[in-house]
């Protein structure tokens, strides 16, 4: 039990809510819009979470070779930090985790993608997106040359938890694109951002003394604070500009009631210590999932 429990915590569960924010929003959308596949739904769902897992312990494992994992983490301690699991056995999950993922994958393209003309062309540019987001979830912090000690975290977590995963799952549904879908993407993808923001202000600290390279540790507190509420405000206004264009009012408005949540949350994050953020990383990883829905749900009742 001690063991499984190791496991389960690192597989860091409650970060699945946003990884699955931009696969149920671009459902809904493409349900809003006339076509929707169940079985490509429950396995964008499965896909998703296998790669966020997989990103979590290969997150754990490359912290941990760089020596980012250390007795002054402010964070929640590690899977290898603690002991709990040895980093060959991390190793070895990763591998194992990367294998399903990408099973998981094929199942999805073959379930949505298989009857459709031209399919194999599809397939081609899925397969190698597919591909790439399992590359991305490792070589985070994994690897000689990790982006995530480069600063370059929040474009990945941008372009794949919100445009690959908004605009993807919609194409995957119903075989049809509007350039439109792209605001919905961006501003999940801009949630997304946020919440590494958070997670690498908190760490700021002793992310420069190991040599890891965030946003936070170039702009340094002030200006990390500025990009933080670009992020939070930008996400809603593009979400706003889609209801505009799409025409779902009333209801496709009614993300905007959690605009008070996004003030207080900003008005906190520049006012605590990094180490007092952790309770933000949570709440805002939840206001994605629920600003998701709402869109959602929104727009479909309009």
């Amino acid at each position: 039990m001690n063991r499984l429990n190791a496991w389960l915590s690192a597989f860091r569960l409650r970060t699945l809510p946003l990884a699955l924010s931009g696969i149920l929003l671009g459902s809904l959308l493409a349900y809003n819009d006339g076509f929707f596949n169940l079985r490509a739904f429950f396995l964008s769902l499965l896909t998703a979470s296998l790669l966020q897992i997989l990103s979590n312990l290969a997150n754990d494992l490359g912290d941990a070779q760089h020596g980012a994992d250390n007795e002054h983490r402010i964070g929640p301690t590690r899977a290898i930090q603690s002991g709990d699991i040895s980093k060959n056995q991390m190793k070895s999950a990763v591998i194992l985790l990367s294998i399903i993922a990408f099973i998981s994958g094929l199942a999805l393209l073959y379930t949505a993608l298989w009857y459709r003309p031209n399919r194999w062309n599809i397939l081609l540019v899925f397969l190698g997106i597919g591909v790439v987001s399992i590359a991305a979830a490792i070589k985070y912090t994994m690897g000689k040359n990790p982006y995530g000690y480069r600063a370059m975290g929040d474009i990945f977590v941008f372009l794949f938890f919100g445009i690959t995963a908004v605009v993807g799952v919609y194409y995957l549904h119903g075989g049809t694109l509007s350039w439109h879908i792209l605001l919905p993407g961006a501003s999940i993808g801009l949630l997304s951002a946020g919440v590494l923001n958070l997670n690498n202000m908190r760490d700021a600290v002793e992310d420069k003394k190991v040599g890891k390279m965030t946003l936070p540790v170039l702009l340094g507190v002030k200006k990390s604070h500025s990009y933080h509420t670009l992020l939070m405000v930008a996400a809603p206004t593009f979400a706003l500009t889609y209801v505009l264009i799409s025409g779902d009012l009333p209801y496709g408005l009614l993300f905007l009631l959690l605009f008070p949540i996004i003030f207080l949350h900003l008005k906190k994050v520049h006012r605590v210590m990094p180490v007092e953020l952790n309770p933000e990383l949570k709440k805002i990883a939840l206001f994605t999932l629920v600003f998701a829905l709402l869109l959602g749900f929104g727009c479909i009742l309009s």
